[in-house]
């Protein structure tokens, strides 16, 4: 029997990456059956919202299903009698991400938008803003369930967790999926008889066993990963590859992330060739958007074209409708979130949030125990969680020496007197996003 309602809002759901999801929902709606899709975004993305809310609607008018979709700029609104809220958005947009890019790279440090510099002050304007959101799920909706794509997932998932009123909050990235899919793809099998016991956070886990139909193979893919040129990277990451000797002294599965830290000098090196020829990132995506977006308002258009899979987010859609699925008919099947450890990593205290696999009910994740984390990688995974605590309380704060503090323990950044020019550069560059970090509070020197 079909429920009276069930609501999806979708918070940037001007977001280029929203097709992905509607698509998602499409192809489940015989189990997730939903009634209501509501697409939210501020005034600054009026356009884009209007452009995907009129493909989602022909997206749903094709599929011949009973979904109604809508979309506002009021939140509240919107937020009124939610199951299910999906929040992805970018506080100032692709020209914060530029800054975050290029201002560390002018100072020959890694911006990365999630990993370096640039992630820690995309956490910065992001930490306030989801805490208003989850404090508004908190009062309009309080059984809904959020789930957060917004990056840097994990240290956004443990900030909300921590500091915000609602505690139905599940962090998602689409790493895991994408490990998943490469290794079924270097074994020449399906997904679904590939399962990773990951330890580790968002954007810095690692594969501690690969099982195949329930049969440990971590040898084996240990060894063709040390012994062959495989690119298991997104579209927005490029692939450096990895030295036989690096896969064999740590017996574990990387991420593609792990070259930050891994490879720095060589990426440093790409990033400020990039830097120089006006092609960071950031600028790339602006050419991707601008021609996603072109395509997306043609009237023609009824599915998610091929196209966006180059924006470098395949697997969202996959990630985030299984896991609201999965809660809503209580599955109980594995999937891997941010959520908080409560003893899944012995080394880590319970109300850290660490990227695990997880029993997924309606009363939500369960982290499944994976004991300590593996000795070649302790000491960096220790490091990388007290780094996000320290980011976290700058953002809550708004203190600038917190701000320094979570700067110059970064791993990607880890220089004192870079940090301070970076810091002063940032906030003024980003200061109408940083309202907690006062004027007049400035580090001396």
């Amino acid at each position: 029997m079909l429920p009276l309602s069930l609501k999806v809002v979708i918070i940037g759901g001007g977001s280029s990456y929203t097709p992905e999801i509607i698509e998602g929902v499409i192809k489940r709606y015989e189990s997730f059956p939903i009634t209501e899709i509501a697409l939210v975004d501020i005034e600054d993305g009026k356009e884009k919202l209007e452009i995907i809310g009129n493909l989602a609607k022909r997206m749903i008018k094709k599929a011949r299903l009973p979904i109604n979709i809508s979309w506002t700029l009021n939140r509240k609104e919107a937020l009124q009698n939610a199951d299910f809220v999906a929040t992805q958005i970018r506080v100032g947009g692709l020209k914060a991400r530029e800054k975050d890019e290029r201002i560390p790279l002018s100072h020959g440090i890694i911006g990365q938008e999630t990993n370096g510099a640039g992630g820690v002050f995309k956490a910065f304007r992001t930490i306030p803003v989801l805490m208003e959101i989850s404090n508004d799920i908190k009062e309009i909706c309080p059984e809904a369930w959020m789930i957060n794509f917004t990056n840097p997932a994990g240290i956004v998932t443990e900030a909300l967790l921590k500091y915000s009123k609602h505690k139905k909050i599940i962090g998602v990235c689409n790493i895991p999926l994408n490990m998943h899919n490469s290794i079924a793809e270097l074994l020449n099998v399906s997904p679904f008889q590939v399962q990773i016991e990951f330890v580790g956070m968002n954007h810095f886990v690692f594969g501690k066993k690969v099982y195949i139909n329930g049969i440990d193979k971590t040898e084996l893919i240990i060894d063709k990963l040390a012994n062959n040129n495989f690119d298991y990277s997104p579209a927005n990451i490029v692939d450096l590859g990895w030295s036989k000797t690096f896969i064999d002294s740590t017996g574990l599965l990387p991420n593609p992330y792990h070259q930050y830290y891994f490879q720095t000098a060589e990426v440093l090196k790409n990033d400020l060739e990039d830097y120089k020829n006006h092609v960071v990132r950031a600028e790339v995506v602006k050419k991707l958007e601008s021609s996603l977006f072109s395509i997306y308002k043609n009237p023609n258009l009824q599915e998610k074209p091929q196209e966006l899979e180059e924006r470098g987010g395949a697997f969202y859609s996959d990630v985030a409708c299984s896991l609201m699925d999965s809660i809503y008919n209580n599955k109980k099947d594995i999937q891997t979130v941010n959520t908080l450890n409560n003893g899944a990593i012995s080394d880590l205290s319970d109300d850290d949030v660490i990227e695990v696999n997880c029993v997924i009910t309606k009363n939500g994740p369960k982290p499944i125990s994976v004991g300590e984390i593996p000795y070649q990688v302790k000491g960096k995974v220790l490091q990388m969680k007290e780094f996000e605590k320290l980011v976290i309380k700058a953002a809550i704060t708004g203190n600038r020496n917190d701000a320094y503090l979570a700067l110059v323990m970064n791993p990607l950044v880890a220089d004192e007197k870079q940090s301070k020019k970076i810091l002063d550069e940032m906030i003024q560059s980003h200061e109408d996003y940083l309202p907690q970090f006062k004027e007049g509070d400035a580090l001396h020197e």
